[in-house]
Formats: C-alpha cells, sequence, structure tokens
C-alpha cells in the first residue's frame, strides 16, 4: 500500500468581510490546463493549415474554457443530480458543493465550438480535430485535481499501490482511479489524438477519435471505481433501477457509437470517391 500525499487542496485561505474565500488547487490546474491549451493550439492549428488572427484566437481559447465550465456543471446537474434541480434550481449555481461532469464539459465544449465556427465562417470539423487534444489536456489536469482533493477514488482492493483517501469514512485501502483517468482519459489520449493530428490529414479523424478513444477508456476505469452515491440514480443499487453499469458507463457507451459512426463515415467518403 501507498501512504496518500499530505495534500491541502486548498493554496490559499483568506476572507473578505464575512466571506471566506479559498483558491483550490483543482481550480488552479484547469487555469494551467487552459494555459498550455493556449501554447499547443498555435502550433495545432499549423497542423490544418488554419490561420486566424491573435483576437480570435483568443476568443476560440476563452470559448473552449467557457464551454468546459458552463458544460461541465450542467451535465453534472441534469446527468447526475436532476432531482436536486427539479425540487430546486437553484442548485445550479451553488458551484461551491462540487460537481463536474465530464461528458457535459465535452459537449459545451462542442457547443463552444459550433458557435465560434458559424460566427467566423471556418470549418467545424477541422477545429475540432485540434481542439479535441486540448480536451484531453484539460482531462488530464482535472482528474490530477480530483486526487488532490481525495474524491473520485476507486473500489476497495489490495493491489500494491492502493491508497487510503482522507475522506473516506471507511478507511480502506483503494484504487486510485484518478490517477487512472489523468493517465489514460488525460495524457495518454492526448499523445494518441495529437499522434493522429500530425500523421493523418484526413479531417475530421481526430474529431470522432476522441469520442471512442474516451469511451472505452472510461468504461474500463469505472469497473474499478467506487460508485457514485446518489440514491435517486441507482435504485435497487442498478442505474435507473435496471441497468448493472454506471451513469459513466452507460454516457461513455453513446460516445463509443457516436465516434464509430463518424469514423465510419469519413472513411466510406473516401471508397465512393
Amino acid at each position: 500500500m501507498i501512504k496518500f500525499p499530505d495534500f491541502n487542496p486548498n493554496i490559499l485561505c483568506f476572507q473578505i468581510g464575512n466571506f471566506p474565500l479559498q483558491i483550490r488547487w483543482y481550480g488552479v490546474l484547469y487555469i494551467i490546463s487552459f494555459v498550455l491549451g493556449y501554447i499547443f493550439a498555435k502550433k495545432f492549428f499549423k497542423y490544418r493549415n488554419i490561420k486566424m488572427d491573435k483576437e480570435k484566437y483568443e476568443t476560440f481559447i476563452f470559448d473552449i474554457a467557457l464551454g468546459v465550465i458552463l458544460g461541465g456543471r450542467l451535465g453534472y446537474v441534469f446527468f447526475y443530480d436532476l432531482p436536486a434541480f427539479l425540487h430546486n434550481p437553484l442548485v445550479l449555481f451553488q458551484v461551491w458543493n462540487g460537481g463536474m461532469s465530464f461528458h457535459g464539459g465535452a459537449l459545451g465544449v462542442i457547443f463552444s465550438i459550433l458557435y465560434f465556427c458559424k460566427k467566423y465562417k471556418y470549418n467545424f470539423i477541422a477545429i475540432g480535430d485540434i481542439s479535441m487534444p486540448l480536451v484531453a489536456v484539460g482531462l488530464g489536469f482535472g482528474r490530477l485535481g480530483n486526487f488532490i482533493n481525495a474524491e473520485l477514488y476507486g473500489n476497495p482492493t489490495s493491489v500494491p499501490w492502493a491508497m487510503i483517501f482522507p475522506t473516506d469514512s471507511l478507511g480502506l485501502p483503494r484504487h486510485p482511479t484518478q490517477l487512472y483517468e489523468m493517465f489514460l482519459e488525460g495524457f495518454l489520449m492526448f499523445i494518441l489524438l495529437w499522434v493522429l493530428l500530425i500523421k493523418s490529414k484526413k479531417i475530421g479523424i481526430v474529431f470522432w477519435s476522441f469520442f471512442p478513444l474516451y469511451g472505452i477508456f472510461r468504461i474500463f476505469i469505472e469497473f474499478f471505481r467506487e460508485k457514485d452515491n446518489i440514491p435517486s440514480l441507482y435504485p435497487n443499487g442498478l442505474l435507473f433501477g435496471f441497468l448493472p453499469i454506471s451513469m459513466g458507463q452507460f454516457l461513455s457507451l453513446f460516445m463509443i457509437i457516436i465516434g464509430a459512426y463518424g469514423i465510419y463515415k469519413i472513411y466510406s467518403r473516401k471508397m465512393k470517391t
């Protein structure tokens, strides 16, 4: 067993008047991912021969960041906490209670790119090719933030790298699934998509490949991850009361199907010509 590092999830705590404020590693890591995205995207644009002035480029990065944050929050509320939202719609704004969904964040990014491309007359799929590796960067740093927060940990296990998380009331050795996700869904997927971006000249191959890659990695890791403690989602211990999978796996299945269809369409067009 490996000792969980003695992390303080708060970098700085202070108070303005009667309002306590915190600067947390989780938020700072997202900011770092946006900065890295800003740097990498400049290089990625060259692979698709897309020219963009500085003002539009900064708008593009801002739109992606906004899509991640708004989509992630909306996705969590609608996918994982809908009964609470229907009871009190203000929970949407209660960000201090936590709750971000990757699937919602991905949808937020797609809609923000769609809006950007429609406004500035860019090819949506070509811009999507550039954007998906950047999403993987954000995923990797976001999962590192989950690890520092000691949240979203795995099932009890006896593997040598198991950890006891300070937030676990049972105090059991568990899979550090945040690190599994950081590696697979974040950094490994970033490298795979980057290589595809360099090697493949097919417009859309990177964009559509993102979905099955993420879906496969997420479904695999969910077998080791502690199920969400949301009784309304899992009556009788099953998703919606009858599915023996998690919500993450359920949503990821759709990603695999959508991505596989997109890749099929790319290659079927080539066969017709």
